[in-house]
């Protein structure tokens, strides 16, 4: 996989990867669930696309990818995010539970959760 090590995370780069509301979506699900497949997010793009965003979010260090088998298994690499970046991820976090978290790539069901 083409994930970089921890010393190889850069922040411009993570926060490319943060600023699309459908990989912003990836993240808060990665966020509650510790783990999930691909086939599992929930997110309203076509394959190909959702393949996309993900190898930008792997890419820039953001979710590791844990090949089994046919399946692809993602999360998110908080630990060492938090350790690099402290406070980001949690509030990118906390902005997307906020109000207009909709707006912010989170899927609806979710967000009317957490008004």
């Amino acid at each position: 996989m083409d994930e970089p090590r921890s010393d190889q995370v850069r922040l411009p780069e993570v926060l490319h990867a943060l600023s699309d509301p459908t990989r912003l979506a990836v993240l808060a699900q990665l966020a509650g669930a510790g783990e999930l497949s691909c086939g599992d997010l929930d997110v309203s793009v076509a394959k190909s696309t959702l393949s996309q965003h993900l190898r930008v979010l792997r890419r820039a260090g953001v979710t590791h990818t844990r090949p089994d088998g046919n399946q692809r298994w993602l999360s998110l690499r908080r630990a060492e995010l938090d350790e690099l970046f402290p406070g980001l991820i949690g509030a990118v976090l906390g902005a997307l539970a906020g109000p207009g978290a909709e707006s912010a790539g989170r899927p609806p069901d979710r967000a009317a959760a957490n008004a």
